[in-house]
């Protein structure tokens, strides 16, 4: 039976003072403010304290992503800039491939100026930077409206990798109202990134230092990694009255063979750093449900979760992607979804997640909501009356899994 929930996002908003968005980080990591909510009980700490919260033998799951400085500006015969924003890689498809390409390589793009690009070819605007003698090109292959597949040409033997180091910017956020700036190629990164390949970073990370982590290794908690990269989707506000006529955007993630088999241990706790993680962990179990009832994976569809009951326990699904990594001689899992995590979803494998505050009317709050059975009010209402700083750069929490 479909169970599709009937949710307002208007029923999701609340006041955010613009003086209360963070435009920079703190000067160090760990010194933000963390608020815990468990049970309907909220107390404030300190993040650098944070070890001292999770509890002895869980498991806390990172996304190691790492943001490109994916945003080119280049400019037509006529002067008029274009801005060429990279979303994921058309061909070669694969990341490391396309990082690896040397002269040429296509991405599908959002394009700033749009409607002033008239499909002759660009040339990078260097403004007298050391990528001045690059010649880097962009032609545009393909357009629908506001994106498009751009082929990127340049001279060297440099791969894109390094093309995007010398001439791309990092995407911060546009709520903050900023260029991007130098700290920011510091700070919008998180201190564990290792794989290329999102626009934007997922900020729950950015609060931990390294001496947070070895205090978190210290209180027995085993760190493990997943890697989802961020789309640009997650800055897209929502525009439909109904969330249920909003799509959402596909993210590539995967996860390790190691790690399915700790998951399948549901007496451990796990506590997931930031909403990515979490879509990345509870994507898992309809990735195993595909595999139990087909014998083969399949991308997570946005409202999989609602469709049905699911008979399956979290160790029977994980543990089908197990046999099957392991029947294929895989060490990973290496996937994509488009899960929506709204109220009602029922969570099959996060205990714990620490993230930031997030933005009035977007899919990031509506996930909190259903984390915390519906608390989220009362959560952001004390964090505004006690001082947090809001959004990518702010301040963070430490939220407890409330069912209903």
């Amino acid at each position: 039976m479909d169970m599709i929930p009937v949710i307002r996002i208007e029923d999701y908003s609340y006041e955010l003072p613009e003086e209360r968005i963070a435009k920079y980080p703190l000067a160090e990591r760990d010194s933000s403010k963390l608020l815990i909510y468990r049970d309907g009980a909220i107390r404030d700490s300190v993040f650098r304290d944070i070890p001292g919260e999770l509890p002895a033998g869980s498991v806390m799951v990172f996304n190691d992503t790492k943001v490109v400085p994916a945003r080119l500006f280049f400019k037509r015969p006529t002067g008029a800039h274009i801005e060429i924003f990279c979303l994921e890689p058309d061909t070669p498809s694969e990341y490391d491939r396309n990082f690896a390409s040397v002269g040429c390589c296509r991405w599908k793009c959002v394009i700033g100026n749009a409607k002033r690009w008239k499909d002759d070819v660009l040339d990078f605007d260097a403004g007298g930077t050391e990528a001045a003698g690059l010649e880097l090109q962009a032609s545009l292959v393909a357009r629908d409206g506001r994106t498009g597949v751009v082929e990127f040409r340049w001279k060297g033997e440099l791969p894109f990798s390094s093309v995007l180091e010398l001439c791309g910017q990092v995407p911060i956020p546009p709520y903050l109202n900023r260029g991007t700036e130098a700290i920011d190629l510091e700070r919008y990164q998180t201190l564990y990134a290792r794989f290329r390949g999102s626009v934007a970073a997922p900020t729950a990370g950015l609060h931990f230092t390294q001496r947070v982590l070895d205090e978190i290794k210290a209180c027995g908690v085993d760190i493990e990694n997943v890697c989802l990269h961020v789309g640009a989707g997650t800055f897209l506000p929502v525009k439909t009255s109904l969330i249920s006529e909003h799509p959402m955007h596909r993210e590539p993630f995967s996860v390790s063979l190691e790690l399915l088999k700790l998951l399948r241990d549901t007496s451990r706790p796990v506590v997931a750093v930031g909403t990515t993680s979490v879509r990345t962990l509870e994507s898992l179990y309809y990735e195993g449900v595909s595999l139990l009832r087909t014998g083969r994976p399949a991308e997570i569809a946005q409202w999989a979760p609602y469709t049905e009951e699911y008979p399956y326990s979290r160790a029977e699904a994980l543990d089908a992607i197990v046999r099957h990594l392991e029947d294929h001689g895989l060490d990973r899992l290496v996937t994509g979804t488009r899960i929506i995590i709204v109220p009602g979803f029922r969570f099959r494998v996060t205990d714990m997640m620490v993230t930031n505050f997030h933005q009035p009317q977007s899919t990031l709050l509506l996930l909190i909501s259903a984390f915390v059975g519906g608390d989220w009010r009362s959560i952001y209402r004390h964090a505004l009356d006690g001082g947090y700083r809001f959004l990518s750069y702010g301040d963070s929490s430490l939220l407890y899994r409330r069912d209903k």
